[in-house]
């Protein structure tokens, strides 16, 4: 299961709707891949399909479509957004990360 906070929630529905995609009936698609400076980081898109071999949750009215390959990784990440002067942009907050880096873009287990 991956959870969104509310000020993710509020600033995937705003990007999402500049890009000419619906919160309500479309995807946020999470995927780990290879590469990072921990070894593996974090994609991140919009899609307006599910693959078959997607997994889907949905939390906080976000619907989010994960590879089956990916759930591993993510199972109870938390999608956080953190704005203002110091912040960082969309977070992952991973339970399963043994290790990650500097930015939070990567992480190893």
């Amino acid at each position: 299961m991956i959870k969104v906070s509310e000020n993710a929630k509020k600033r995937i529905s705003l990007l999402m709707n500049d890009e000419g995609y619906d919160a309500t009936t479309d995807y946020v698609r999470v995927g780990v891949k290879s590469g990072g400076c921990s070894g593996l980081s974090y994609e991140l898109k919009f899609d307006k399909a599910k693959a078959d071999n997607d997994k889907l949750f949905e939390d906080n009215e976000i619907k989010i479509v994960v590879d089956k390959k990916s759930v591993l990784y993510l199972a109870g990440t938390i999608l956080e957004y953190s704005g203002g002067l110091n912040g960082k942009g969309f977070v992952f907050n991973n339970p399963n990360a043994q290790r990650t880096c500097g930015c939070g873009e990567s992480f190893s287990l």
